[in-house]
């Protein structure tokens, strides 16, 4: 094995004189005695190598002659350097197979990938690697010059043999005579003999365990060892140092620590191991001394009873001719061990309130993960037992199934009615097609970021929609042309052109709708027109204008454009040459607050009808000059108003945002008003009016709100409503225990309850919802709101049931326990709030609260309900024991317990979402769910991306299967009971969709 060690210099030393050579084996006439009969000479000075047992390796000294190289990271004088022996063609075949071992003992940023001297010079074969030479791994092409070993103190740049044998020098002055024998100290003063030390040999660099563990007991767990109580080190078998280990050994077991030597001997596969000795050959005798003394040190040597050295060489051994059975030796030991243990402290389960027994050993399989997370070094600690890393992509996908809601709060001119009767709207990154007569819904996915605008093309078959700009090249700010039959993608164009987004889009009237005009949400909001079938820039210009609400084409001439906003009403005339002619309506020394344009209209003799920020309409038309005048003004709304619509015969709706009424004006007498009506409070304010069937004189409309709703009815009838949405930041989201239903709560004080694509009810409370739980049972609801209050609701009505204090601060994370008799609340000022359930969720009593100093953001059970995992807003990973109502510090005593759910965004078996090798960017994971299954993980980071990963997720090299709707934070992502949907909500933008998991 490349990890393997060799011993210094890599190369075989010869016997010590009077020693048999190393490929003879013990004979059998008896112990200590030669093939002759004579008494074997005493050893005068010991082997300077490990010596295996296995003859196989002596038949061939050169097994031993490896490489001894050191290697430093490119750029970094202060890294200590990386040991790294190995056999060129037996341990390593090639130069690839080595980069490929030390990109996983080295922290470089994308591997290994070049090897140079410390000089420069790149090293491309591995017969160009020197014995005892230095060398500098780099993941790129450029070498950095840097002053690599020295500034550790140490200078590896050159190193032979005779070094090696300095150190001998120097530690045997340490220890004795030189060459004459080793003496220690006490013998040379006339005391007692200590027992001599091993050779100086390296720590081992193996990471992985070489041996399986024996059976060490039923009881085997560390979930209740505190951080004085429990270490891990290495391990090495003396008598072959090809079989070394990692282990987790507790540091407060009541047996005697001669047996904690048999039990590590145990997991090494020798027998009889009665010393423990250090690198440097001092003697291990207890507990005090690991935990004291030898704090530091990582690495152990297990030997026989006698000196360490007798334990290499089976002739110097003193063992008789008939070796024991190992079998009946290892049965014997357990059988003492197990006799030993009766008569002592009874063991007890985890989680019993007497003083814990554990088994004394246990095995770390795998190293523990260290991640970068906000500049801060996490390690997080495997478990004994979990299920197998499968680093391919699942075998599962998301498809959207469903969208809820409708973004009304910050858009204007957002709804539309097809020829088939689809509703047409967009929330989010996607283009909803609703169908509510067979209540189905299509989808529009080609934008990789939020739409910002939309237009319908005269012929009703054809939308333009344009997009925000994102982070990356393939995220710019675009337009799409696209077909409302087939969802497929005509055109897109406009890459490169805008800075921050399309605010503003329209299609032109006569030519047939070949014209596209676009602006820029950029500083200068520059207005492009585009014959968008060819891609083709027709031409553009500054509008320098603070904020631009529309844009539209003039219906009677597609070279005239209409521009409005704060304090600005403009028209455009575009030139052959592509020039435009600026006309200013408004003169901006005539502007005032009255003067902020808000929604636009046409009469059939193309006059302008304007709304504006203060309830006002006005009415501009040409005189014989081609000058525009105020014809008519007159006051409509009590503020703003929000949506124009002129009716086929004559009729203008309006629609106000503040005083929620809806107005009817005939045009054709003087604007007067025909009748009004007024939305509920609940609905919100007038965005968008559009009517149920254009060209039919029926007076039904649907009605686009400022709160995400849309409405639906006539000014003769009420209003009913067709989508509810939230309306302000959404971060709640709760998912049945054991039904198709979901609940959703958000900062518009609203808590509701889906099933499937239905709402079964909608209650409003007193305070702004940040969390949401369902109770085990079902039949309660928990929400957390940024007050610190507790509200409970029934499940199934939605009845106000009861409202509890907790704190001061926003409650951030709530969770019942499995069996549903407790809740957890983590709020953000760190502290965890237990309380008392009963009476199936609708009873709770203060227990006590948990003192911590982080905010916290996700809040998890173990499955006996005896401990709780946090995550912080530093994405800290913290513990809590339940019943000692203690933060438990200790991460390595926890790595064992079983969470009933995973919603923390940070631990061992989560890791590979963090940082991993095939994000396009830097990703921050806001939240993640593993399904009930314990199969599939699903994460949602803060630019929107929603990705679908096996569980366990460990390695940054897990693949995953990726689906990107909005351009905000994922605030919250969970697994339908079932595991066949996944419901996501987002935050600033209130978004709600439900995706299927399909086969991939």
């Amino acid at each position: 094995m490349a990890d393997e060690e060799s011993p210094p210099g890599g190369e075989a030393q010869p016997p010590a004189a009077g020693l048999p050579p190393p490929g003879r084996s013990k004979s059998r006439t008896g112990g200590g005695k030669e093939a002759n009969g004579k008494d074997a000479p005493e050893p005068i000075f010991p082997p300077a190598t490990p010596t295996p047992i296995s003859s196989k390796y002596y038949s061939n000294l050169s097994y031993w002659r490896a490489r001894r190289v050191i290697f430093y990271k490119n750029g970094d004088p202060f890294s200590p350097g990386l040991e790294f022996r190995f056999k060129p063609g037996r341990d390593v075949s090639n130069m690839e197979a080595l980069l490929d071992k030390l990109s996983l003992r080295m922290d470089l940023p994308r591997g290994a990938r070049f090897i140079f001297s410390v000089d420069g010079e790149r090293k491309t074969r591995l017969e160009e690697l020197e014995d005892g030479g230095a060398y500098v791994v780099s993941s790129y092409k450029t070498f950095k010059h840097a002053s690599y070993g020295k500034k550790s103190g140490v200078w590896y740049g050159t190193s032979s043999t005779s070094n090696v044998a300095d150190d001998r020098r120097t530690a045997a002055t340490k220890y004795g005579t030189y060459p004459g024998g080793w003496r220690s100290g006490a013998q040379r003063r006339g005391g007692s003999v200590s027992p001599p030390p091993p050779p100086l040999v390296a720590p081992a660099l193996n990471s992985a365990v070489n041996q399986p563990p024996a059976p060490l007991g039923a009881n085997m767990t560390t979930s209740g060892l505190k951080p004085s109580s429990g270490r891990i080190i290495r391990i090495i078998n003396d008598s072959d140092h090809s079989v070394q280990c990692r282990v987790l050994l507790n540091l407060r077991t009541t047996q005697p620590f001669e047996e904690v030597l048999e039990d590590l001997g145990q997991v090494l596969k020798m027998s009889g191991a009665k010393q423990m000795y250090t690198l440097s050959g001092n003697e291990v005798r207890s507990f005090s001394q690991l935990r004291n003394e030898f704090a530091d040190v990582e690495t152990f040597y297990l030997c026989h009873g006698g000196s360490p050295l007798l334990g290499r060489n089976s002739v110097l051994n003193g063992d008789t001719g008939g070796r024991r059975s190992r079998a009946g030796s290892v049965a014997a030991d357990v059988d003492r061990r197990r006799r030993s243990r009766s008569r002592g402290k009874r063991s007890v389960t985890y989680g019993d309130n007497e003083t814990r027994d554990y088994s004394l050993v246990e095995v770390l399989k795998e190293e523990p993960l260290r991640l970068i997370l906000r500049g801060l070094k996490r390690t997080f600690y495997p478990p004994l037992h979990h299920p197998p890393a499968d680093n391919s992509p699942p075998d599962k996908r998301l498809q959207l199934e469903w969208v809820y809601g409708y973004r009304g709060t910050d858009t204007r001119r957002n709804l539309w009615v097809l020829p088939t009767g689809e509703l047409l709207y967009y929330v989010a990154a996607v283009a909803v097609l609703y169908d509510r007569d067979e209540d189905t819904q299509r989808h529009y996915v080609a934008h990789s970021e939020d739409i910002q605008c939309m237009a319908l093309h005269p012929s009703r078959e054809m939308v333009a929609s344009g997009q925000r700009a994102g982070r990356n090249r393939k995220t710019q700010a675009h337009i799409r042309i696209w077909s409302t039959e087939t969802l497929q993608t005509l055109y897109v164009f406009g890459m490169g052109e805008f800075e921050l987004g399309v605010s503003a889009i329209a299609f032109s009237q006569l030519n047939g709708g070949s014209y596209v005009l676009a602006v820029d949400g950029g500083r200068e909001r520059i207005l492009s027109v585009w014959q968008w079938q060819w891609g083709h820039l027709l031409g553009k210009v500054a509008t320098h204008q603070d904020e631009l609400t529309g844009a539209e084409f003039h219906p009677l001439d597609d070279n005239l454009i209409i521009t409005h906003g704060k304090g600005h009403l403009a028209f455009w005339t575009r030139r052959k040459d592509g020039f435009f002619e600026r006309t200013d309506i408004v003169k901006p020394d005539q502007a005032s607050s009255r003067t902020h344009v808000t929604c636009l209209q046409f009469e059939a003799d193309g006059d302008v009808v304007v709304g504006d920020g203060d309830g006002f309409i006005t009415i501009y038309s040409v005189d014989s000059d081609g000058s525009y005048f105020v014809r008519l003004e007159f006051e409509a709304h009590n503020k703003g108003i929000g949506s124009l619509v002129m009716l086929s015969e004559g009729t203008l709706l309006s629609g106000g945002e503040r005083d929620r009424k809806i107005c009817a004006w005939d045009s054709l007498q003087n604007y007067k008003k025909i009748t009004e009506t007024k939305l509920p409070e609940a609905a919100g304010g007038v965005r968008t009016i559009y009517p149920q069937r254009p060209g039919r004189n029926d007076g039904n409309i649907y009605v686009g709100t400022t709160k995400n709703n849309i409405l639906e009815g006539s000014l003769q009838r009420r209003f009913n409503q067709v989508i509810f949405g939230h309306s302000r930041q959404l971060w709640g989201l709760a998912v049945h225990p054991d039904d198709e239903v979901f609940a959703t709560a958000g900062h518009d004080k609203y808590v509701a309850l889906w099933r499937k694509h239905k709402l079964v009810w909608n209650t409003q409370i007193l305070y702004e919802c940040v969390s949401l739980a369902f109770h085990p049972f079902g039949v309660a609801l928990a929400a957390g709101s940024a007050e610190g209050h507790l509200v409970i609701l029934n499940a199934e009505t939605g009845s106000h049931m009861a409202t509890l204090r907790v704190c001061g601060s926003p409650l951030t994370c709530i969770s019942y326990n499995p069996v549903g008799d407790a809740i957890a609340i983590g709020s953000q000022n760190g502290s965890v709030y237990l309380f008392r359930v009963s009476r199936d969720g609708f009873s709770y009593k203060k227990l006590n609260k948990m003192r911590g100093n982080q905010p916290l953001t996700h809040l998890d059970w173990s499955t006996d309900g005896n401990f709780l995992q946090t995550a912080t807003a530093d994405y800290d990973l913290s513990f809590w024991d339940v019943r000692a109502l203690s933060p438990e510090k200790s991460a390595l005593a926890m790595k064992d317990v079983k969470w009933y759910t995973q919603t923390c965004t940070v631990g061992y078996l989560v890791a590979g979402m963090w940082n991993n090798r095939y994000y396009p960017m830097t990703s921050v994971i806001v939240t993640t769910h593993r399904s009930s299954a314990h199969d599939l993980l699903i994460s949602g980071d803060a630019d929107g991306h929603l990705r679908l990963f096996r569980y366990p997720c460990i390695s940054p090299r897990a693949e995953y299967n990726e689906e990107k709707a909005i351009s905000s934070h994922v605030a919250s992502a969970r697994f339908m009971f079932n595991d066949r949907s996944v419901v996501t909500v987002g935050g600033t933008d209130a978004a709600t969709m439900l995706w299927e998991v399909v086969d991939d």
